[in-house]
């Protein structure tokens, strides 16, 4: 439909609810001969009369009155439709999707939303956990969430969460008949629980570094895991060693239940950051979520 048809068309339905060429002018701020001389351009586009005039009056043909029922409610949904769409501007609601991997979804993000989305009702926030690098444009995502060193340099970085380190941690029943390895080069002697990583389909490569000196270990064992959760649980019950955030076998080292070896080649590294397309017009929703997780010293 031209442009020129959806004024018109604006144009008669004011006429024809407001039954006066001069209360429709005022609402439309038109004159009453431009909005006149439209209201004839319609007729005669259409081939029939949709207003009957009179020096007192103005009332909607048989035609017109079947272009008012037909047409004006279309208009009005489309108007409240654009108008729900301001309040967004304003209000903080909608849906915000974000691609995140397991570590910080369980200890960064759901504690921010726990915090944030009972305040915000009509908030709704997607999450999903993905090890790999998803492209957040082309699987319209609002954001992700990744170590620093992932994030692309054409993303906007948020840092959510402070410094990072590894360990690597056995069970006492692990060690019972077994050396602790005091270099990663002891490792290859060690049945390790592995990790295996989507975005490459292999398993992550233990990565360490001492005085300047980084190493890389691809270690060997009986397990295979793409969860934290069941690498955590399997070192509880000592088969073998695993490589974890520090964050997630803290409480296990305090307890006992687990032991740390080859601390002095797990150094801190830049921890989590939420990411989003430098074109992203955000949202006050979004705006309200990048606060939450915004990471305070």
């Amino acid at each position: 439909m031209a442009r020129e048809t959806v004024n018109d068309l604006i144009a008669f339905l004011a006429v024809a609810r407001e039954r006066s060429f001069t209360r429709a002018a005022a609402k439309l701020g038109v004159s009453q001969s431009a909005l006149s001389h439209t209201i004839r351009g319609l007729e005669a586009k259409l081939g029939v009369r949709l207003l009957t005039r009179t020096t007192r009056s103005v009332a909607p043909t048989e035609a017109g009155e079947r272009l008012l029922t037909g047409v004006g409610p279309r208009f009005d949904e489309i108007e409240a439709e654009l108008a729900a769409i301001s309040e967004l501007r304003e209000k903080p609601a909608g849906t915000i999707r974000i691609t995140t991997g397991e570590h910080p979804a369980e200890t960064i993000l759901l504690p921010a939303l726990s915090t944030l989305l009972p305040d915000y009702p009509d908030i709704k926030v997607e999450v999903i956990v993905d090890y790999g690098l998803t492209d957040i444009v082309a699987q319209r995502y609002d954001a992700g969430i990744r170590l620093g060193e992932q994030v692309a340099k054409d993303m906007i970085a948020v840092r959510i969460g402070p410094e990072m380190r590894m360990a690597v941690v056995g069970a006492p029943t692990y060690f019972a008949n077994r050396k602790p390895p005091r270099t990663p080069q002891d490792l290859t002697g060690h049945n390790c629980i592995n990790l295996r990583l989507p975005t490459y389909d292999s398993l992550y490569v233990w990565e360490f570094e001492k005085g300047g000196r980084e190493m890389r270990v691809r270690v060997e064992g009986q397990l295979v895991f793409n969860t934290i959760g069941l690498r955590l649980n399997a070192v509880l019950a000592g088969l073998g060693l695993a490589y974890l955030p520090e964050d997630q076998a803290r409480s296990h080292l305090a307890s006992g239940a687990l032991v740390r070896v080859l601390a002095d080649w797990c150094p801190p590294f830049p921890g989590y950051h939420l990411y989003y397309p430098s074109r992203r017009q955000a949202s006050p929703a979004f705006a309200l979520l990048v606060e939450a997780l915004r990471h305070r010293d």
